[in-house]
């Protein structure tokens, strides 16, 4: 049983996942962000250990035979997943913990711990999902296709979640986000 609390935000890759969850721990510096694993390379600027844990296909699959993973999924010819060690430690000492992970993963979640608070992040449209996309810069015109494509199995999966938010407007989501996880009883 664990003492801490585990709030898993997801939803399509581009919606604003990663900007939120930075906003959120800039001005909670007590919640604190699970690290995960993959087997894309790194982007531009990220760090080993603080972005992401940048392993081997083999060191991944390894994690998975081994029972190391939280969950995992494979998404777009790679390896992502959650360490399970540094989860519940943080959660044993009482930390509430973000997990920002993909859709496969947060059903997974669900299974081992029900008591999550589980978020869904949504674009306004697929339109700006799309928009979105192209100006982060990171994917070729067949890489967005791709990610829009499953965008649209991902956003249909939605209502799976307790809590949706539509990141229409940074502020006013994060301020959402915010009420969603220390208010969970406030379901505007």
């Amino acid at each position: 049983m664990t003492s801490g609390k585990l709030i898993v935000i997801t939803g399509p890759s581009g919606v604003g996942k990663g900007t939120l969850v930075k906003l959120l721990l800039a001005h909670h510096p007590d919640l604190s962000l699970s690290v995960s694993a993959t087997t894309r390379p790194p982007r531009e600027g990220e760090t080993e250990g603080k972005d992401y844990f940048f392993l081997s296909r083999d060191q991944f699959e390894n994690m998975i035979e081994t029972g190391e993973l939280l969950e995992w999924a494979e998404y777009a010819g790679n390896y992502y997943g959650t360490p399970r060690q540094g989860v519940e430690e943080k959660l044993q000492a009482e930390e509430w913990v973000v997990l920002e992970i993909e859709v496969v993963g947060a059903r997974k979640i669900k299974q081992s711990f029900p008591e999550a608070t589980r978020v869904f992040i949504l674009p306004p449209s697929l339109a700006v999902l799309e928009e979105r996309l192209i100006k982060r810069g990171k994917d070729s015109k067949a890489a967005i296709a791709q990610r829009l494509e499953h965008a649209e199995t991902e956003i249909a999966a939605a209502e799976e979640f307790e809590f949706c938010v539509v990141n229409d407007d940074l502020d006013r989501s994060l301020v959402k986000l915010e009420k969603i996880i220390f208010q969970p009883s406030q379901k505007d």
